[in-house]
This record gives structure tokens, sequence and C-alpha cells, in this order.
């Protein structure tokens, strides 16, 4: 039987430490999977729908984007997917009652945590003008409530539309298309904050803005370097994928600040052996400093340029441009400079370089720990940039492999959730739906949050998400949300975002991945693309937690008509009906749709075309693969400061705090602590338990402070610190994002530590 949510936040103020673990999963990843699945949902539940996540004739874990194997486990899971599904599929309700009971003045003052263990969300809810509580509210007032604010605006773009990635292909298109119709490409999304500096960088350099490889190419590899990532937390079924191409040959570079238990070992719950001794993954560990990536990868570069026979000649004449500026710029790296941004040894860039040459198939992996610095975009260029020099992008077990966090973030930019749209889709909008979209380009996240800052919007959508808790400089960003008129949010469950509201706000409850959803035409499915550009169906089959939930695809359809009216031809009746519908129009409007609905009955979907990877074809400005040069950025330290990365801890995934231990690496009990390297520690006289405030420095000069954070003595590069997000969001400036891309540097925030006055 499923127990009751806590009636009370715990207290986090005495976080117990112990030593970081060296392995991953194994038998501790099962118990503490059951254990969460078994709180939310009982045991005959929990049975019933972890055996379905994943599956081909299942629904698609509502967490990470890692793609699924062609021959799958009956728990094709892991644990951090367990707890997600868990928190989706609980019996917990949040219901009118819950919000008569709690005033938002009250709610606001509750953690993330326990907010999202209350339950699922069973009505629409309305906060008034002035209003104490939020009321139930029919979903035709609810509209009405939206048209009637989008209606007063002075021009569409005062009003902000953003998707968090788990919405579904179908929403997503639908969305965007609502959007555009109304008349405006403000459309920022959860990428603008992850991977905008991947999608920048790879458009620019092989012309496609999405990973090179398939899962197969990792089986394949001869070497796999992982960069900036932490998959035994972030996308634990990736070391299965790494344990299976070890298996084949392959070795493994791991470039991190922090060492990470899931890189160090893995114990594969799967299997007999893996539970008993597990796998070793690491071949070689670059503890490197936060943000000395693209320092690393250049003097690679120079050294690869340096050996004889090591660039593929061949394929840099016939498939690249712009190689001798490349190269000349490559050719000047310094080892004196480099060793110093990297903090790594000569002995281990050297170790480096003999594996990087001894592989005939190479792959790349990265994260949020390359796309969140000023300098992500040319650091990405870089890693594009050795890749391309051993002819190591479109072959097989060969190329470039952003991994994405949310579960179609992908999916939903192909679909059109971009504020910056090509001309080519728009063009296919319009000829597809007769309506002349917006040209002007939109607001991405940090641009939307200055416009709601400055009043310039007035309206906020969010489909999904947390947006709140997910974004940068929280203080500057909640004040900019009380400024809209209107905030409304399409959730599953309760968030921080919905006690930081407008003048007016809405809680719209909707359709989980793991629920059944039934339309006038029947039972549908909705389609999602994972982070290797496969695509394929997602079928609930629990009861819709409340007879009163609308599914997403529904939700926008519904608004669509109401706002948009008769003055629209698009069929949003039909749409809302028959999801079949919105995939044919897809099929029409999207390159690499066609026959939709054909291909994703197929079991396990298509896989979506990639150019560079399926024909050495580079869609670029020059027609072929661009070699960058620019120069080399890093961050340079104050004396007696931090460089501090946010990160995630193992109860967590992005925003949803599942629980309050990070267990791989020795905390229990408590989220506010500071892991310090003890070195440095020593150096600013930084006891080991000692409670300190975070405070970071930026040149606006304005004091930005997390207070009360307990010192964590840990195995982090030197001159480096980490601490959990979204508590340190608030030491982000919102200014302070990489060039390009626009992504907030949440990976490098230069911070003093003071005395905390609750030490």
């Amino acid at each position: 039987m499923a127990s009751k949510p806590p009636a009370s936040d715990p207290v986090q103020d005495a976080p117990q430490v112990a030593a970081p673990q060296h392995h991953a999963a194994g038998l501790p990843a099962v118990k503490h999977s059951l254990k969460i699945a078994r709180e939310q949902m009982g045991v005959k539940r929990t049975a019933l729908t972890l055996l379905r996540v994943n599956q081909k004739d299942g629904f698609d874990c509502p967490g990470c984007a890692w793609p699924e194997p062609e021959h799958r486990h009956a728990a094709e899971f892991c644990e951090n997917g367990a707890k997600a599904v868990a928190e989706e599929a609980t019996l917990r309700r949040v219901t009118p009652e819950f919000f008569a009971a709690h005033p938002v003045t009250d709610l606001a003052t509750r953690s993330g945590y326990w907010l999202g263990q209350q339950g699922r969300l069973t009505h629409p809810m309305y906060l008034a003008e002035g209003a104490s509580h939020y009321e139930p509210v029919t979903w035709e007032r609810a509209f009405d409530i939206i048209g009637e604010e989008l209606e007063a605006l002075a021009s569409p773009d005062e009003a902000l539309f953003y998707t968090s990635g788990r919405t579904s292909n179908e929403a997503a298109f639908l969305y965007q298309l609502f959007a555009r119709e109304f008349g405006t490409n403000n459309l920022p999304d959860c990428s603008n904050m992850c991977h905008e500096s991947s999608g920048s960088a790879l458009t620019e350099t092989i012309g496609i803005g999405k990973g090179s490889v398939l899962l197969e190419d990792l089986y394949k590899a001869d070497l796999i370097i992982v960069a900036g990532q932490n998959p035994g937390t972030n996308h634990p079924r990736m070391l299965s994928a790494l344990e299976k191409a070890k298996a084949g040959g392959a070795r493994i570079i791991s470039v991190n600040p922090l060492p990470e238990a899931g890189l160090e070992k893995f114990k594969n719950p799967q299997t007999p052996r893996g539970l008993a001794k597990g796998a070793s993954l690491t071949d070689l560990f670059l503890q490197i400093r936060l943000g000395g990536d693209q320092a690393l990868f250049r003097l690679l570069n120079k050294l690869i340029l340096g050996t004889p026979g090591a660039v593929d000649e061949g394929f840099v004449a016939e498939h690249t441009h712009g190689f001798e500026e490349f190269a000349a710029a490559a050719r000047t790296a310094d080892w004196t400079e480099t060793l110093k941004a990297t903090g790594l040894s000569r002995a281990d860039i050297e170790r480096a370089l003999e594996m990087v040459l001894a592989s005939k198939r190479t792959v790349v992996c990265w994260a949020m720990g390359l796309t969140q610095h000023k300098h992500s975009v040319p650091t990405i260029r870089e890693v594009v940039n050795f890749l391309l020099l051993r002819g190591n992008i479109g072959r097989p077990g060969a190329g470039v492999c952003p991994v994405r966090g949310h579960s179609n973030v992908q999916g939903d930019r192909t679909m059109g959730i971009f504020e910056r749209p090509a001309p080519a889709f728009l063009d296919a909008l319009e000829k597809e739906f007769d309506f002349a979209p917006p040209r002007e380009h939109g607001l991405d996240v940090v641009r939307a949050i200055r416009a709601l800052r400055d009043g310039e919007a007035k309206v906020f959508f969010a489909m999904g998400g947390n947006f709140v808790s997910a974004s940068p400089d929280t203080d500057v960003t909640e004040a900019a949300m009380r400024r809209a008129r209107l905030t409304v949010h399409v959730s599953t469950k309760m968030n921080r975002s919905h006690t930081v509201t407008g003048a007016r706000a809405l809680i719209l409850p909707t359709l989980g991945r793991t629920e059944r959803d039934l339309q006038g035409s029947g039972e549908q499915f909705v389609t999602v693309e994972d982070s290797m550009g496969m695509v394929h169906a997602s079928r609930g089959r629990l009861e819709p937690a409340s007879r009163h939930l609308l599914s997403e695809p529904a939700i926008v359809a519904r608004l669509a008509r109401r706002v948009l009216g008769h003055e629209s031809r698009t069929p949003w009746e039909e749409f809302e009906k028959d999801y079949a519908t919105i995939r044919d129009r897809i099929a029409r409007v999207v390159p690499g749709f066609e026959d939709f609905n054909k291909k994703v009955a197929a079991p396990g979907g298509f896989a979506l075309p990639h150019a560079p990877r399926d024909e050495r074809r580079f869609p670029t400005a020059t027609g072929k693969a661009n070699f960058t040069a620019a120069p080399v950025e890093y961050p340079h330290l104050p004396d007696g400061r931090l460089l501090l990365q946010t990160l995630r801890s193992h109860d967590q995934y992005n925003t949803t705090i599942y629980g309050l231990d990070d267990r791989y690496r020795g905390i229990r009990n408590g989220r506010r602590v500071v892991l310090v390297n003890a070195e440095d520690a020593k150096e600013l006289d930084l006891a080991e338990g000692r409670y300190v405030d975070l405070v970071s420095e930026w040149s606006d000069g304005v004091e930005r402070r997390a207070p009360g954070f307990r010192v964590v003595h840990y195995p982090t590069a030197r001159g480096c610190a980490a601490a959990y997000y979204p508590e340190t969001n608030v030491l982000v400036p919102l200014d302070a994002t990489a060039d390009v891309s626009n992504t907030p540097a949440s990976k490098s925030v230069v911070v003093r530590l003071e005395q905390s006055g609750t030490d």
C-alpha cells in the first residue's frame, strides 16, 4: 500500500557525510527504486507499471532521453527512471481541499521536495487577482481567462509560450502552431538552458544541431570520451551501453572536475556477474578544472597535427572547409597555458593522446559540463575539430554525442519549439496551414525573463516544467514572474513555479506518460524522439489520476479554438479527437517524418535521417564540415575565490527532488552542502562541517547569496567547488551566459565563501 505524503518539510540542517562511493547501481539501486515505487504506488501498481517502462508496446520513461536498445530487458529502466515513473503514477492526490487548506503564501515557504511529494493534481485551479488561495475552476472558464488576457495584449509578442522537454511531439507541434497563428515566435524552452550551446556549435560545423551517433556506434567504438557528464546519476542506462562497449574492446576516457562513481565501476543489476563484481569503465580519468575543456582539446589537436600520419587527409580534403585557418590556430597551443587552464599533468595529456592515436573510431559524449560556460560554443566546436581531424564523423563507431536530458527535449525542437525558426520550417508551416507565420525572432529563456522584468511581456504560459526553479538568478526571475498579468502552468504535480505567480494564475492538470489517453476517435498514443534521433510511440495504460485531466494536445487544441476562433482554418477539434491527424500534418511539414503514421507503427519506431552520419553530407553554409578557429578561453579565478558548478544530487532529476540523499557522493539527509577540495579548504581556512554562505561575484556588483551550506571536503579539482541546484541558481547572474547560445553559465560561477550566521 502506498504511503501518505509528508505533512511537514523535513529538517535539513545537519547533513550526514561519509566517503564517496566508487561504483554505481547494484543491489542498492534496485532496493531504493522499489522502496520509492512502493511508497508512491503500492506493490501491485509498481509491478504493473515498471514492467511497461521503455517497452516497445509500453510508455516512454518521463525521465532522461537515453535511447532503448533493440533487444530489451523486462526491466528496461534505471533507478532514477523508476523514481520518475513512481512520482507520476503515484496514488497521492492534490485536490481542491489541499489548496483550500494552504494559502499561496504558505505554499511559497515549502521546499520543492515537499511540494512534489504531495501527489498528482486533480482539477484546474485558479488564483484570482488579490486572492490568497487557489480555487477550482472549470476548463471552459480557464480557457476564457487565458483568452481574456491574450486578447488584452498590445502585441502577440507580449506573450511567452515556454516548453519543457517532457512534452510529446504531437503536443509540441500543436503548441508552436498555436503560438505562431497567434502571432509570435516567443517559444523559449528548457533547451535554452542546457544543450543550446551544442545545437549552436553543431549546426555551424556539421549542419545539424544533433548528435551523429546511434546506440550501435558506441558498441563499435575503439575510444569513447565522456566529457562534462555524470551518467551514473543523470543518464544511468548509458552505463549499460558503456559496459557493452568495454566488453567489445572500447576504452573510455572520462573528463570531469569530480570523480563520479558511475564512470568508475558499474554493477549491472541485470546480470549475476554485474551484481557480484561489476565492470570497471574508465581507463583514464582526466580531472580537469571547470572550463578547461577547450584548452585540452585544442592542445590534443595540435599534437595530432604534429604526428605523422595521424590526420585523415583524404577526409579533410574532400569533406571539410577551413582547415588551414584552424591548423594555424591549433599550432599556437601552449603546454604551459594548457596545464594552467586544465589543472592536468603533461603525463595525463600524453597518455590521452596515445589512446586517441590508437583509436580508429572515436565517439565524444558530453553534457552540461561543456555547455554551461561563457565559452561553451567554441569548446564544442573544438571537439568537432578534434573529430574531423581523424575522420571521426560519418562512419560507424564514431561521431558527436551530446547526451540530452529530458525525455523529448530533442523532439520538441524538431517539432518547431524554437524562438529562432528556420525560414524553411516557416515556409512549410505557411504552405500547410494557409497562414503567414511571424518571421521576426522571438525570445529565449534569458531574454524572456528580461522581458517580464521590464514589463515587456505580460502573459507567461508553460507547457510543463518548473520554470522558476530551473532558471538562473532566482530572485530576479521570481520578481519578473510576479510582474506578469497572468501565469499559466500545465502540470502533473505541484512545484515552486505554482507559488510564484502573476496577478492571476492558473494550474492546468494534464495526463502523464503512464496514463491512458482516450479521445473522440478512441485510445491515442503519442511519440517522442530520443537523444540519438530515434522516434517511437509511447502508450500509457493506467487510468488517469482524475477524470478532470486533459491531455496536452487537448489543452492546446481547446485553447486555440477559444483564442483564435473562426479566423483559424486549422482543424483543432479534429486534432484533439485523433492524434494520427496531427502526425499526418507533421509528415508534410517536418523533414524526415514522411509516412509518419506508418513508420511509427513499427515496433521500436524509426531513425530520423542525419546527413553527416548517413551520407557524409554536411548541410552547412559551405556545403562541408567546418573547421573553426577561436581563441582559447578559460575562467580566471581571483585569489581567495572558488569556481562553482551547480549540479544534481542522485535523488534528483532536473528540478524534481525525489529525496534528500546523494548516495554516490556520500551525502545523506540534506542538500545544502558545498563540495570543496581539501587543499583549497585548508588554504581558505574552511574546516570540514563548517557552515558558510556562498556569495557569487559578477561584473554588475550585485551581491547574490545562498546562505547556510555545510562545507564537505571532497576530491574535486583544485580551485573548483560544487553544490546542488536549484538551491544555488540564485548565484547565477541572469546576464552571465554563453556567447552565441545565451545559455546560463551555471558551471563556472566565481564565489567566495563567508562564515554563515547559522554556523
